[in-house]
């Protein structure tokens, strides 16, 4: 199955608090080319989809519809900047698991986007994540085997 980890577009710096940070136009568009990008890689439909609430990751979100879906989306809590990669990693093999998905994107932030992709692709460092950037693991949910399959950026 694959997880599609993908850190926001590009935010303005500024907003009244860190979550309510919108994207920039230069953000929008680049999240629209990487949907683009996701569909023509065969991912126009995803089974689920887990987005950060902050405002900038479901902005990201939604430019991604432009070019493709997802059977099910969810706010998740856990994937804001401060989320714990280990504590997330375990919840999304548990869930990989229990429901079998043959795809799951989670739509977050820096740090977590780096640490997570380190921790589900052992043994590698936290890759860099410039804004709009999508890494795509390789998991085995019957064996645990993963592996970073690629990684692309606008």
């Amino acid at each position: 199955m694959h997880i599609l980890i993908m850190r926001h577009g590009e935010a303005q710096t500024f907003a009244q608090t860190d979550p309510l940070r919108p994207l920039t136009e230069f953000g929008r568009q680049a999240s629209i080319e990487m949907g683009e990008r996701l569909k023509n890689k065969g991912f126009e439909s995803i089974d689920v989809a887990w987005v950060s609430p902050y405002l900038r990751a479901e902005q990201t979100w939604r430019a991604l519809q432009t070019h493709i879906g997802a059977k099910k989306v969810t706010s998740e809590e856990d994937i804001t900047p401060y989320g714990d990669a280990e504590l997330v990693a375990s919840y999304i093999k548990a869930f990989v698991q229990v429901e079998r998905p043959q795809s799951l994107m989670l739509v977050s932030h820096l740090p977590l986007v780096g640490y997570l992709t380190a921790e589900l692709a052992v043994p590698m460092q936290p890759p860099m994540f410039p804004t709009s950037t999508v890494a795509c693991i390789e998991y085995d949910p019957d064996t645990g085997a993963s592996e970073l399959s690629w990684m692309e950026g606008v």
